[in-house]
């Protein structure tokens, strides 16, 4: 019982680091397509338990260096994305746990138009660095960091042809390194007898691996810290050959975990090297995702107790029937308040890309076009994710990274495996 508890509470955990990357790359990705005329753009990193009034006393000076600077333009929106960092930071009594980051600066589009906007969160884990910093981009190198995938796999696929030398990052796969062998057939040519043909061809085998085995050495040894394994796999009897072989750095020959049988090289072999993999690979995200996507994909087909679509899956959440609440990361919709001048207003669950593109809302009453309110705007995501948690269902953040995760982007992006069946 002690050790299912255990288990159980490590996938809670990486369910729940999950979700905080999910959260930090969307992040990442709105701060980085941000782009300040000078340097105007405020980012404060504050350590776990460093003391918040010093921070605001900090900001206070900077405002007076601030104070300095020859553009007018540039002046006002530095000294008012501090002041509004000032104003944030006084909310808290204390830093919280995790420390906390804040940017904050000027996103008008219109020259001359001050839109002084903030972000401010506490990271998933302790915050060491401590950071102010003014430019035309906010820091977010720090946040990349935090959201590096440390479950990293070395990948090797190789036959007398050719090799790639790839990584499983999380859940994603990465050819780094493709390498083309100048390994005769093993066809005689005319004039030259089998034996010597043979010397020739094992002499070019040989140095082929050599060439793998120094790219591969050169390559993943760079992520020899956070390599938890490498597996080589190939079509034939070279990839044991380079397997047994002393090709590779000693080092990455320790964390050989496994030698696969597949039928291609190249990027498809590596993804099929992942695939054959999957008893070596248990503990991985990747794995984690592909078992969770087959069992929703398998109900699905069987008619089983599964649901996907907005409005369905919302249903399900309101009926507390949701075991299992699935979102893909490509998954981008937004719970929006329009407003109309007529003074009708209504909530609507629409996807992002409608906001950017169309028109807005035709209001019901008097079949005008209405405004959505940008200060009443909630990722759907985060609304879905509160709502499960409130029924105790677990959430899986879906990548679009795998052949699976790519479908079920397809399909929507939102689904939930069923606790019961609703009517």
């Amino acid at each position: 019982m002690a050790d299912k508890n255990k288990k159980s509470k490590k996938s809670d955990k990486k369910r729940n680091d999950e979700k905080n990357k999910y959260k930090i790359k969307k992040i990442i990705k709105e701060l980085e397509s941000i782009r300040g005329r000078h340097t105007e753009l405020v980012s404060v990193y504050i350590p776990s338990g460093y003391n918040i009034v010093d921070v605001i006393g900090q900001l206070k000076d900077e405002q007076g260096t601030a104070s300095n600077i020859k553009s007018k333009t540039t002046r006002k929106n530095v000294m008012s994305a501090l002041e509004k960092i000032i104003q944030h930071l006084r909310v808290f009594r204390k830093t919280p746990a995790n420390g906390l980051v804040v940017f904050a600066g000027n996103v008008s589009e219109v020259e001359g138009k001050e839109d002084i906007q903030i972000w401010s969160f506490e990271p998933a884990e302790s915050l060491k660095t401590k950071i102010y910093w003014c430019d035309q981009t906010f820091v977010l190198d720090p946040l990349r960091e935090m959201i590096k995938d440390r479950d990293i796999y070395g990948l090797i696929v190789l036959d007398a042809r050719d090799a790639n030398i790839g990584l499983l990052s999380g859940k994603s796969i990465k050819s780094l390194k493709h390498l083309d062998s100048t390994v005769p057939s093993k066809t005689v040519k005319g004039g030259m007898s089998q034996h010597r043909y043979d010397r020739i061809r094992e002499d070019a085998i040989h140095e082929f691996l050599t060439k793998v085995g120094d790219a591969g050495s050169e390559i993943l040894l760079k992520h020899k810290d956070d390599l938890k394994g490498l597996i080589i796999g190939g079509p034939g009897p070279v990839k044991d050959r380079f397997a047994k072989g002393k090709y590779l750095n000693y080092m990455l020959l320790k964390k050989l975990i496994g030698v696969k049988d597949i039928g291609y090289t190249g990027e498809v072999g590596l993804n099929e090297l992942v695939e054959r993999a999957e008893d070596l690979l248990k503990e991985s995200a990747i794995a984690h995702e592909k078992q969770v996507l087959q069992n929703f994909f398998t109900r699905l087909e069987k008619d089983g107790p599964v649901t996907y679509g907005v409005e369905e899956v919302k249903q399900a959440l309101e009926a507390g029937s949701v075991d299992t609440l699935l979102i893909s990361e490509g998954f981008d919709w937004m719970r929006v308040n329009f407003e109309c001048q007529c003074g009708f207003q209504i909530k609507l669950d629409v996807p992002r890309s409608r906001l950017k593109s169309g028109p807005g809302q035709r209001c019901e009453k008097c079949k005008a076009w209405m405004k959505p309110d940008k200060g009443e705007m909630l990722e759907l995501t985060d609304v879905l994710i509160e709502q499960a948690e409130k029924t105790n269902a677990k959430v899986e953040m879906i990548s679009t990274e795998t052949r699976e995760g790519y479908q079920f982007k397809e399909l929507g992006g939102l689904g939930a495996i069923l606790r019961f069946k609703l009517s």
